[in-house]
């Protein structure tokens, strides 16, 4: 008999707990959601960064209304920058954390729990395999994926 149960590959995809979770002690109530959820913590930094860094992160936003206030909410106290892994890594992050607008996002969502508005919506997740590669060689070094 063939076994068609093919294993789905693990994936890493980058997160950005943002100042505002982090300005209310909310990151240790974030990384269990992840966690809980079956998600491996496989690096972990807390770094205000620089706003180059995050200029470059957010470059697809340049041109925006919002840009320049998400870069100065960004840059102005620290964030956690991790890495996540798991099957399917990617998707199931989006899901955890729930729309960008708190007011859409499904009731026990990260941000459904903890995101104050659409500017202070608690976290940042990769929205494609492709964009957690780049990020996280942002953030981690280019010998890091």
């Amino acid at each position: 008999m063939i076994n068609l149960d093919l294993e789905v590959p693990v994936e890493q995809t980058l997160v950005l707990i943002k100042p505002d979770a982090c300005e209310r002690h909310l990151i240790g109530a974030i990384l269990a959601h992840y966690e809980k959820a079956g998600l491996e913590v496989t690096q972990l930094k807390m770094l205000r960064p620089a706003r180059e860094r995050v200029a470059e992160h957010y470059a697809e936003h340049l041109g925006q209304p919002y840009y320049e206030g998400l870069l100065e909410r960004l840059t102005e106290h620290p964030v956690v920058a991790l890495v996540l892994a798991g099957h399917n890594a990617v998707a199931r992050v989006r899901e955890l954390n729930g729309a960008t607008d708190p007011a859409n996002a499904a009731p026990g969502t990260v941000r459904a729990l903890y995101a104050l508005d659409t500017r202070r919506n608690s976290v940042h997740a990769s929205d494609s395999a492709a964009s957690a590669a780049r990020e996280i060689a942002l953030w981690f070094g280019k010998n890091y994926i």
